[in-house]
């Protein structure tokens, strides 16, 4: 479980098939092998650790559905370790189980802030709402609005100058996580549709046929 709470921007130093060996100066401070980290996002098992690097696992299944499928030796990413019981939540809950990859339409500055849209593919309309949450590349951002087609965040200073949306560009790839309570409430909306769709069953059980 994460915050979406950035800790410290690494360097990819090593991509190769099943492993990544990510730069850092910090992270690896109170680490122990096995334990979860976000890398953009996405929740990496670590196996080991040093002065100035940690290395993790990578799965298929992850290189196929997320960005770092395509990551780069020399490409920065967000690192978040996993929250600890009796930490501040200052983000929202973040499962690191990425829905998805999303491509920037645009980004526009305005005064002291700077607005990124975002494409929303149709299955993930339901679970945004302004004013709620939304991880992008494992940031906990705040929704500005939505459009059948997209949605809008605003990047706060501190955001662009400690993560590393500020770099991105129109037409690049972003991991995303949708909020997970609004996951769990549209599941159990759906289960609870499906109790009442009219069936032979339901009327036989309900006496009216036989």
């Amino acid at each position: 479980m994460f915050t979406g709470i950035i800790e410290e921007v690494g360097r990819i130093s090593e991509a190769r098939e099943g492993k990544l060996v990510i730069a850092c100066s910090s992270l690896q401070d109170d680490l122990r092998e096995g334990d979860s980290v976000a890398v953009n996002g996405v929740c990496l098992t670590i196996t080991r650790f040093g002065s100035g690097y940690i290395c993790a696992e990578i799965m298929p299944v992850t290189r196929r559905t997320t960005t770092l499928g395509s990551v780069y030796s020399g490409a920065k990413v967000n690192l978040e370790r996993a929250l600890r019981v009796g930490d501040r939540l200052g983000g929202h809950f973040v499962s690191g189980h990425v829905d998805g990859t999303e491509r920037i339409i645009s980004v526009r500055k305005e005064q002291n802030a700077v607005w990124m849209e975002i494409s929303l593919a149709r299955e993930f309309k339901q679970l945004l709402i302004p004013k709620g949450s939304i991880t992008v590349d494992g940031i906990s951002l705040t929704v500005a609005d939505r459009t059948d087609a997209a949605f809008t965040v605003s990047l706060v200073g501190h955001t662009r100058l400690h993560t590393t949306l500020a770099g991105k560009s129109p037409g690049e790839l972003v991991n995303i996580e949708c909020d997970m309570i609004g996951k769990y409430i549209l599941h159990s909306k759906e289960l609870e549709a499906r109790k009442h769709v009219l069936s032979m069953d339901t009327l036989r059980e309900n006496g009216f046929a036989t």
